[in-house]
């Protein structure tokens, strides 16, 4: 579970939003400071670009002009992978310095060796990619040997009082039953709480015959996670757990994510790449919103049920009314 702080501040942000009669603002920001990634994913379709683009970073302060123009109260740190940037740690610490709360995506291959570059915050939380029990993995990075560096750099982590989190993505052929065993080792090791997703169709990604629909999305994840067990602990919103079972519905907040890289503000949101803006203004009026979402003809969004976009709006039906609330309350205590 999340420190009451963050979810205080959380929730007074998005009350707040609320009560300015604001439609779209944003939550979370997505916030790449390089595509560069040490790992080359069959599903990943971040890491497609020549070398003269792989080798730009974004300067510390490009990252804090960007986080204080969005707003948001949490920053997403994905790449590629943050922990080649040179200069992460001064990225970490001013984000740290204006009080947003950090999730800084790694694979942990570099984890252990970097940790000393950073200081124990509750503003600051290592979100280590871990797609399954080991062999499942190691397929999905195609590289062996990847679970037990990260299991390893995530024992450190925790033992130097870190925060540390998971973040999981599903594809066609995964196996309930050893996910759930999966979800028994990361609780084991003491990981603050997991999240996961249904991977994205990225057109450029080398695998495509492994993404889920949306049918197959819920009944995979209704096969993970009817049942609970007690000592499982998620970094998502119970009502975004209910909405990959298939037992809500939401449409996609994009706005509510929005990415920012060395192109710019990326139109409309992390997944999609339909242009680029200079300024987070322009993003929110220039982006013709109704072009996106599962209820538009966008063949792009159909299958999509990713957390970046569903995850807002999960969190925004939770402060949008008293029955959302109450709903939340009651999918937290498994009611």
């Amino acid at each position: 579970m999340v420190p009451i702080s963050q979810a205080w501040t959380v929730a007074s942000y998005v009350i707040s939003q609320k009560l300015k009669g604001r439609k779209r603002y944003p939550l979370v920001l997505m916030l790449e400071p390089l595509f560069r990634c040490n790992l080359a994913c069959a599903g990943c379709g971040k890491i497609q670009y020549p070398d003269h683009i792989l080798n730009k970073r974004l300067t510390p302060e490009q990252c804090f002009a960007a986080v204080e123009e969005c707003g948001a109260p949490m920053v997403s740190i994905p790449g590629g992978e943050p922990l080649i940037h040179p200069e992460i740690d001064k990225i970490v610490e001013g984000l740290v310095a204006r009080k947003k709360y950090i999730y800084l995506c790694t694979n942990a291959l570099l984890l252990k060796r970097k940790l000393d570059l950073f200081k124990p915050s509750t503003y600051l939380t290592f979100s280590v990619h871990m797609d399954g029990l080991r062999e499942d993995h190691d397929t999905a990075v195609c590289r062996d040997g990847t679970f037990d560096t990260a299991v390893e750099a995530i024992k450190e982590a925790v033992k130097r009082g870190f925060r540390v989190t998971t973040n999981t993505t599903l594809f066609s052929g995964a196996n309930p039953a050893h996910v759930r065993e999966f979800f028994d080792q990361m609780m084991d090791l003491g990981v603050e709480g997991m999240m996961l997703s249904p991977g994205y169709t990225y057109e450029k990604a080398p695998d495509q015959e492994n993404f889920l629909h949306r049918d197959q999305t819920k009944a995979l994840f209704k096969q993970i996670l009817q049942n609970p067990k007690k000592g499982w602990r998620f970094n998502l919103s119970p009502l975004f757990l209910k909405f990959l079972q298939g037992d809500l519905d939401f449409e996609c907040t994009p706005w509510g994510s929005p990415a920012y890289n060395i192109f710019g503000w990326q139109k409309p949101c992390y997944l999609l790449q339909d242009g680029y803006v200079n300024t987070f203004k322009e993003y929110l009026e220039l982006t013709d919103w109704d072009n996106y979402g599962n209820k538009s003809d966008n063949p792009k969004c159909q299958d999509c049920m990713v957390h970046c976009g569903f995850e807002p709006s999960a969190v925004d039906a939770t402060f949008g009314s008293m029955s959302g609330f109450l709903q939340t309350a009651k999918a937290t205590m498994g009611v």
